[in-house]
């Protein structure tokens, strides 16, 4: 079942079948003003698109049962106007057609500010207002990235 971390910004929803990497997105998304859902499968995650009032999804490809593929074809066929942003190890994802629809492609060796500023632009395009805990939490990510770069 999907849980959510209360906060009062957008609420991201966050599909990976991996405990840890979605922990740790929940930590980045809520310190970031996020609101976060968190579904560990594809069945979970259209259930939360469908009960939540989700403004955006985070979404693995790889995963056991229901892939993400599915998973964001049933979400948008519910509602055309979620973003969904791609988060995957595999780059190899990126060529195939049916992944066109999401509204941005970010491998997991992405940088987290990379992963922040797709987040940011997805919802700026759709005119929901980002968090200004957001916008702090990618400059801080893009000065690490600095630093390690």
């Amino acid at each position: 079942m999907s849980e959510t971390a209360k906060v009062d910004g957008p609420m991201i929803l966050v599909v990976d079948d991996d405990e840890h990497l979605r922990e740790l997105h929940e930590q980045l998304l809520s310190g970031a003003g996020y609101t976060v859902v968190l579904a560990s499968s594809g069945p979970e995650a259209v259930e939360a698109a469908q009960n939540e009032a989700v403004d955006l999804v985070l979404l693995d490809l790889a995963m056991p049962g229901m892939d993400g593929i599915e998973a964001m074809a049933r979400m948008l066929d519910a509602n055309r106007q979620l973003p969904v942003i791609i988060y995957t190890a595999y780059s190899t994802y990126r060529d195939d057609f049916q992944t066109w629809t999401a509204e941005a492609y970010v491998t997991k060796e992405s940088s987290r500010a990379e992963l922040l500023k797709a987040i940011r632009e997805a919802l700026e395009k759709r005119g929901r207002a980002v968090p200004d805990a957001a916008l702090q939490a990618e400059q801080v990510e893009a000065g690490e990235d600095a630093k390690q770069g």
